[in-house]
């Protein structure tokens, strides 16, 4: 009998609070996407992050400027290998698990989505959806945090939050990387591009710890 009285509560809860609206919100000139209008704007180490509580999870985006020392990506391999190693970077801080990891497209950029998930160590359950767009200039990464006992009631959520990124006509695909060029790979130039995104993982990820911290610390004293 509980356990349905919790199912019929949820139920109301969704048919209430998902009519929590979203605002257009510029994360620079070329990029916006729609946040709750309770978010907040943090700058710290050259990097703004936007993060708002929404009705059933945690939104975060990430504006990170790349190093201006970094050459251009040559081919779209090296765009992968850069998503190779920010998913992998990601999955060994953080101790989870990558899951439903595929390649998007985003206006005319090439991005990648994956799903984290991670053991909070007290048997539930968190779930971090990525969405990664890599130029030249800046490194975007959107997130949204789901508990797994409320995946079902996340999904028209998710959607609006990552279906409303909008990129200006300017940002095209040789923004990331050079599609008409030839010549030999720049081995050195692939491994400051690790380094570099390895540094900002971490960075990400420890910002990202001391926000899920708040955000399950806010769930016990409502709770």
């Amino acid at each position: 009998m509980k356990k349905i009285l919790i199912i019929f509560s949820l139920i109301l809860f969704t048919t209430f609070s998902y009519s929590q609206s979203f605002k257009t919100v510029k994360i620079d000139s070329l990029v916006s996407v729609s946040l709750p209008p309770t978010y907040i704007t943090k700058d710290t180490l050259n990097q703004r992050i936007f993060s708002a509580k929404s009705s059933f999870g945690y939104i975060v985006v990430i504006r990170e400027p790349n190093s201006k020392t970094i050459a251009p990506l040559k081919k779209e391999k090296d765009l992968n290998k850069v998503f190779k190693d920010y998913a992998n970077g990601i999955v060994k801080l953080s101790g989870g698990t990558a899951e439903n990891k595929r390649d998007t497209t985003v206006g005319a950029l090439k991005g990648l989505r994956f799903d984290l998930r991670t053991d909070n160590g007290d048997g539930s359950v968190q779930y971090r959806r990525f969405l990664l767009l890599y130029t030249h200039d800046v490194t975007y990464t959107f997130e949204y945090y789901y508990d797994e006992m409320r995946a079902a009631l996340t999904k028209d959520e998710a959607k609006t939050y990552f279906s409303s990124i909008k990129l200006s006509p300017e940002l095209q695909r040789n923004d990331q990387y050079l599609i008409a060029s030839v010549g030999p790979d720049l081995f050195g130039v692939s491994q400051i591009m690790i380094y570099a995104g390895i540094a900002i993982i971490i960075v990400v990820s420890i910002s990202m710890m001391v926000k899920r911290k708040k955000r399950n610390d806010d769930e016990h004293t409502t709770g």
